[in-house]
């Protein structure tokens, strides 16, 4: 079978995957480009983007056969003999894709008998290793990365940065053929940062219910009420000077189940990259990628800081840093000391 990427149905480029060990001899791939090899080894510690991958692959190869033997082995419980077992050939001779999950906590016997599969991998067959991160079995992933068994590696690195679910939301809508507005995917990311397989479930659920275009009002029509969007539309009515308006949505967040720890850090987030970017000068594409953030987020917070004073910054970043200590235990009312910071920032940190 020629190795062809597993895009099933999907053709919009998406980001880099991380840089790859010096030491390694095979392709490193991203998740969206998982393609058929004798040894697939899927690493990294985020879950939802190595089952996607290795659910496209599956799709990609019951698409080519749909004779396809499927084959699950737990590394952790493993029995002896039988990886030789489901790998041996079939009476009419089926391609076959064996998943192994948990290799990071692999028994010895599965190690030793994955380290003899490798020099020899069956035929027609596709063996798919998932390793969630350790130091458990790095002796086969070494071989594995040293070309052993002539496979490749896809890397699923976790999206930790607001930059790269940026990026994967834009890349969700872009593969459907569906508009999205900046304003929208900036929206929708600070609704559902703390959770990718939430956000890769808002995003289908926009572009499957949704006309020709998503926009700002549309993402806050369905996802309005999440905490998360609420904190930070605190900040951006706080930062804007408007302290009535900010306490409304305050309180209408706490109604609503909010905890006052991620309203703070909302407010930490923008505050921060204001910081970052005071009395710096530049186009937002240099500043963005000096400072590591989004194009859109330098733009943000050079607007942001118009009418703002480097003491009234710096007395924010203060308050911010006591209300933090304040919400976490270090006094006995969080709402009187989140309101009180809202104060501070609407007076952009004059008196």
């Amino acid at each position: 079978m020629a190795a062809r990427t597993a895009s099933a149905g999907r053709t919009a480029p998406r980001s880099a995957p991380k840089a790859a060990p010096k030491s390694a001899a095979i392709p490193q791939l991203a998740w969206h480009q998982v393609r058929p090899a004798p040894i697939v080894l899927v690493s990294g510690t985020e879950v939802f983007l190595a089952e996607r991958a290795i659910r496209q692959l599956r799709d990609f190869l019951k698409l080519e056969d749909p004779s396809l033997e499927i084959s699950d082995v737990q590394a952790d419980s493993y029995s002896p003999g039988e990886l030789l077992t489901v790998a041996s050939p079939s009476l009419f001779g089926e391609p076959r894709l064996i998943r192994v999950s948990s290799v990071e906590k692999c028994s010895d016997t599965f190690l030793a008998e994955a380290i003899d599969y490798l020099q020899n991998p069956a035929e027609d067959t596709y063996l798919v290793l998932r390793h969630g991160g350790g130091v458990r079995g790095k002796k086969l992933l070494d071989l594995i990365r040293a070309g052993t068994g002539g496979g490749i590696e896809v890397v699923c690195a976790e999206l930790k940065k607001d930059t790269d679910r940026h990026d994967f939301a834009s890349s969700e809508f872009k593969a459907a053929g569906k508009r999205v507005t900046p304003s929208a995917l900036r929206s929708l990311v600070g609704a559902f940062s703390g959770d990718l397989a939430e956000l890769s479930a808002a995003c289908q659920q926009l572009i499957a219910d949704t006309g020709a275009e998503v926009t700002e009002t549309t993402v806050d029509r369905y996802y309005g009420g999440r905490v998360e969007a609420n904190a930070f539309k605190v900040a951006d009515a706080a930062i804007a000077g408007h302290r009535g308006e900010a306490l409304v949505i305050l309180r209408h967040a706490l109604a609503s189940g909010a905890d006052p720890v991620p309203v703070v850090a909302a407010f930490a987030m923008k505050i921060r990259t204001m910081a970052k970017l005071c009395g710096v000068r530049g186009g937002s594409a240099q500043l963005a990628s000096q400072y590591g953030l989004a194009p859109w987020q330098v733009e943000r917070a050079q607007r942001d800081l118009r009418g703002w004073s480097d003491e009234g910054l710096a007395r924010c970043v203060v308050a911010l840093a006591e209300t933090d200590a304040a919400v976490k235990g270090a006094e006995r009312d969080p709402v009187f000391a989140l309101e009180r910071l809202i104060g501070v920032i609407a007076r952009k940190g004059e008196s």
